[in-house]
């Protein structure tokens, strides 16, 4: 089987530190600038960090959006990381409401600050311990053999995913008594706020389950 993944690269994301992640577990990276990069793939990566509107904005405008979307419909493995995992929904509420790829029904919306105690900050910055959406079963995914609680991952956002169906929440973590959705999946598409690429032994593990699937 093939452990190539095509990274999307349409200029917004930290496409060196997930190369060299992709790498380390013994996968080829090849960049997809082009839509007939993404019609040849057979697993698709979309990276993202920053502001989801410039993020869709230049992901439209370097005509990937929608090769993007027939990607994901062909059923071959797809993942979303950070943004990219945000550009994946509907719509975005940060800084007015701009539209998304629309592959996963719902919305992102900010975390809500905490009380006067501080005891949710916003961003959520650091490592979080991944728990599981309710009623998932983590077999047979890409968190297969990690622990509940202990398999931690590192996070930097302010604004989060809302599944409309929770069953599509692959994890979760608590951040001040909110939870905040870590993970989703819907058939073929799996993706994470966190960023697996930074997240030591269990990023590793989430990519190397990915180029396996």
């Amino acid at each position: 089987m093939t452990r190539v993944i095509h990274v999307v690269d349409y200029g917004i994301g930290n496409l060196y530190s997930v190369a060299r992640a992709v790498e380390a577990v013994g996968g080829e990276v090849r960049l997809a600038t082009r839509p007939e990069d993404i019609a040849r793939a057979g697993r698709l990566l979309l990276p993202g960090v920053g502001a989801f509107e410039p993020c869709m904005r230049t992901l439209s405008e370097s005509r990937l959006a929608e090769p993007v979307r027939e990607f994901a419909r062909t059923g071959q493995p797809f993942l979303g990381i950070c943004v990219g995992m945000q550009l994946l929904f509907d719509y975005s509420l940060e800084f007015g409401r701009h539209e998304g790829l629309g592959l996963v029904a719902g919305h992102v919306a900010p975390i809500p600050p905490g009380d006067a105690a501080g005891e949710r900050k916003v961003p959520h910055i650091g490592w979080s311990p991944l728990i599981r959406g309710a009623g998932r079963d983590w077999s047979g995914t890409v968190l297969d053999g990690e622990v509940e609680g202990k398999s931690s991952a590192y996070f930097v956002h302010s604004y989060s995913c809302v599944p409309a169906d929770p069953a599509h929440v692959l994890a979760e973590v608590d951040h001040g008594g909110y939870r905040i959705c870590a993970g989703v999946q819907v058939e073929n598409i799996t993706a994470f706020q966190c960023h697996p690429e930074k997240s030591g032994p269990v990023g590793l593990r989430i990519l190397e389950r990915f180029l396996a699937s």
